[in-house]
């Protein structure tokens, strides 16, 4: 029972604690719970009334764009587009996770459900699966169930006013009423074979991230060395922005090919990823190298924390996130900026379809760049010193 006396032993308890409560945090803080909501989604209404047997008129499309808008339980936040062209504009260009197609014939095609030549009509669902995929998912789980309400509630009006007008109903006209609405679903910018049900960018962005934390640690390590061996502080730096974007660009090739070659991974734009990915690498490496330079060995914490809270966001989309987790970390990770930019180049068209996320990194590491040849200046701590001051003053 003497190791319940010593000091470490609390101390040490203590410190498990809190390494439970940060890796918690970090692991299961910003992903259990998370919910989708005002998933951003496009409303296109191109239908136009049809004149009813009975003098009045069916306006169903315009019933749904009320009903579903109005619809607060679902997790979707509606923009209404004026045509199919500009919400498929939208998806490119990822404003929108997907888009609900009402077409110009839906009140005509459900008011020929009551005649004997039946022409159901469709709307087209759309689901842009290399923004999220479990967005697309969610936008077609959502719509589905939203059609099959509103095929419901079709189906048992036009029942009603089919009994009221004859005592029986054709067969033809009873088959289509089983589903007035049919549903087309489309999926677009299909994340390809192998690609980890679309997570492959946050899986290349956290690999990408270790291979240049251990090329920043080595050339830090490498560094050391170098001015005990005689050179100077700022000539020992200096080259290592340049060797480790050598390193840094051989590294992102070897795990582009890797992921092909090794794993199957289906890459339409293989060498526009690897661009970024070098980019990605860089930017990396000049935020860790500029930190152990600055801070030393501790820094490590820190960068290791980093990807710690960071990786459990990168397959996620924003509006799955708690407000906390989406404006204290994701909204400003590094890690993100990748991930997210890895998505426009693998799934919407390479390099010439990189938004913003490219400008961020090329920002970071130009920033970091600057302060890790201005570490260079600082004054190096001369080993030993410290004792021979302490002896000449005795």
């Amino acid at each position: 029972m003497a190791i319940l006396k010593q000091k470490i032993t609390w101390l040490g308890t203590v410190i498990v604690l809190a390494v439970l409560v940060v890796f918690g945090a970090a692991m299961m803080g910003s992903v259990l719970g998370t919910k989708p909501k005002d998933v951003p989604v496009a409303l296109v209404v191109l239908d136009q009334p049809a004149n009813l047997p009975n003098g009045g008129s069916l306006a169903v499309g315009e019933m749904m764009k009320t009903k579903l808008t109005a619809n607060k339980a679902m997790p979707i936040s509606w923009t209404i587009v004026g045509s199919e062209k500009e919400a498929r504009a939208g998806i490119d260009d990822r404003e929108f996770y997907g888009a609900l197609i009402v077409p110009t014939e839906l009140s005509s095609g459900v008011a020929s459900l009551m005649g004997p030549e039946p022409k159901p009509p469709a709307v087209n669902i759309i689901a842009s699966e290399g923004s999220n995929t479990q967005a697309a998912t969610v936008v077609k789980q959502v719509l589905g169930q939203a059609m099959s309400m509103v095929n419901a509630e079709m189906a048992n009006s036009l029942l009603e006013q089919m009994g009221k007008q004859a005592d029986q109903v054709p067969i033809s006209a009873a088959q289509a009423l089983l589903s007035p609405i049919h549903v087309q679903e489309e999926t677009v910018h299909a994340v390809g074979a192998n690609n980890a049900t679309g997570n492959a960018p946050g899986l290349l962005t956290q690999i990408m991230w270790m291979g240049s934390l251990v090329t920043a640690m080595i050339l830090f390590l490498a560094g050391g060395s170098a001015m005990k061996g005689g050179a100077s502080r700022l000539s020992a730096i200096a080259v290592q922005p340049v060797v480790g974007i050598v390193i840094t660009g051989v590294a992102s090739g070897f795990l582009v090919w890797m992921a092909s070659s090794w794993y199957g991974m289906e890459l339409s734009q293989a060498t526009d990823t690897w661009l970024f990915l070098w980019l990605a690498g860089a930017a990396f490496y000049m935020l860790q190298s500029a930190l152990l330079n600055w801070i030393g060995i501790p820094a490590m914490a820190i960068l290791v924390l980093l990807m710690f809270f960071s990786m459990p966001l990168l397959n996620m989309a924003p509006e799955f996130l708690s407000s906390v987790s989406r404006n204290w970390i994701y909204s400003w990770t590094p890690l993100k900026f990748v991930a997210v930019g890895l998505r426009e180049v693998m799934y919407f068209g390479g390099l010439n379809s990189v938004g913003s996320n490219a400008t961020v990194l090329w920002s970071i590491a130009g920033a970091f760049l600057v302060l890790l040849v201005a570490s260079g200046f600082k004054k190096a701590r001369i080993p030993g010193a410290v004792t021979a001051a302490a002896s000449a003053n005795a």
